[in-house]
């Protein structure tokens, strides 16, 4: 099976638990800090994912993490299913699909902004009201600065990206020109 197919059945499984009990934003949020907690201790990832490892040895480092992130119930229970399933390896995948999925089921899709001026309210707001207007869901911006970009922004949403960037449009001139 593919990763993308595990990471899918679990954060789909996921999401349908915390729906019918109504902790979906919570189980996000623990399964982010739990995907921070392997991304900045590497070595405690590496024991936890070991085959070699035992597993008892295991379930009780994770049951120290839980406790000290202060995981639920359902995420705790959710989290030993991994562990016992030796699937945690699929943590940073199923919580970027959990995202996807929690965000379907809330009606939100993410969008990326890039731009080369820091953007105001105003701004931010139109930017806002168009993709809105062209999904048809509610949109949650993040908007970044850079400065390379010359001028204009780039949109990442949906997974795919409009660059309205002068960077951009001056390179398109530039290979124009080139091929004459």
């Amino acid at each position: 099976m593919s990763t993308s197919a595990i990471a899918k059945r679990y954060a789909r499984a996921l999401v349908g638990i915390g729906a019918e009990q109504k902790m979906v934003e919570q189980f996000g949020e623990e399964l982010a800090r739990v995907r921070e907690a392997f991304a900045t201790e590497e070595f405690l990832r590496l024991i936890l994912e070991s085959p070699t490892f035992p597993l008892a040895k295991k379930s009780a480092i994770l049951a120290d993490l839980v406790d000290a992130l202060k995981i639920s119930d359902g995420m705790r229970a959710f989290l030993g299913l991994l562990l016992e399933k030796d699937r945690l390896r699929f943590l940073s995948q199923i919580d970027q699909t959990y995202r996807q999925l929690a965000d379907d089921l809330a009606g939100v899709q993410r969008a990326r902004v890039v731009s080369a001026t820091e953007l105001d309210d105003k701004q931010r707001q139109a930017i806002k009201a168009g993709l809105e207007k062209q999904t048809g869901k509610s949109i949650e911006l993040t908007v970044e600065v850079d400065e390379e970009l010359i001028g204009g922004i780039q949109v990442e949403i949906g997974g795919r990206l409009f660059d309205a960037s002068l960077k951009t449009q001056l390179k398109r001139i530039e290979d124009t020109l080139k091929k004459g």
